[in-house]
């Protein structure tokens, strides 16, 4: 029997190449490359859950179920301390003219670093302390799992800055200073963000139950 590919549940460039970068040695669709694969349309999954725990579960299942694979869906943001959590699950939509948007596919980075710089302008240094917020979810509705979903969580700590730092990375990178780099995500680059980032935290925590799961199917 051929192994069912694996999809990961992003059109997200940024969080595509960050999870292959995560999985090395494991094979991996995109949503797009399934698409062509199956010869169908997968279309956008409407992100409308009050967590992100909610949005990765609701997307890992719906694009296992137009699929038939299994998917490994994120839903992650910046969850800001003197915003109340602010961004949290609207991170990839700050700025948009919608705000109840809910296409995660429709962002811009500059414009919501520059809505969060705007937030912030008042807040002193010590008082803008942040993290980033990441949950994965794998689902197989056609598989073992059935109705089950399994999903890890991760976090990574830091400070937003007063201007952007760094070239490298996407979102809010570019702000957000980490402490234990002692640079922005965006200067740290992927290579060595993938060692303690939120994502790379939950994805330590996934990849031994995915590697399970992935034999068995």
């Amino acid at each position: 029997m051929t192994q069912r590919p694996l999809v990961f549940a992003t059109r997200n460039r940024g969080k595509l190449v960050e999870l292959r970068e995560l999985l090395p040695g494991i094979a991996v669709l995109s949503i797009d490359e399934a698409a062509a694969q199956l010869g169908r349309t997968i279309p956008d999954v409407v992100e409308d859950a009050d967590t992100f725990v909610g949005n990765a579960i609701k997307k890992a299942r719906e694009v296992s179920q137009i699929t038939g694979y299994p998917a490994l869906a994120d839903d992650s943001g910046l969850e800001v301390d003197a915003l109340g959590g602010a961004p949290g699950v609207f991170s990839a939509r700050y700025a948009s003219p919608l705000p109840s948007s809910v296409s995660g596919a429709d962002h811009n980075d500059a414009a919501n670093n520059t809505k969060l710089l705007g937030a912030l302008a008042q807040v002193p240094p010590d008082k803008r302390t942040a993290r980033f917020r990441s949950v994965l979810a794998l689902a197989d509705v056609a598989g073992r799992l059935g109705d089950q979903v399994i999903t890890t969580e991760g976090t990574c700590e830091g400070v937003i800055l007063d201007a952007p730092r760094g070239t490298g990375g996407f979102g809010y990178d570019p702000l957000f200073y980490s402490p234990e780099l002692a640079l922005t995500f965006a200067e740290a680059g992927i290579g060595t963000k993938s060692e303690l980032s939120h994502r790379a935290r939950a994805m330590r925590a996934m990849r031994p139950k995915l590697l399970a799961y992935l034999k068995t199917v």
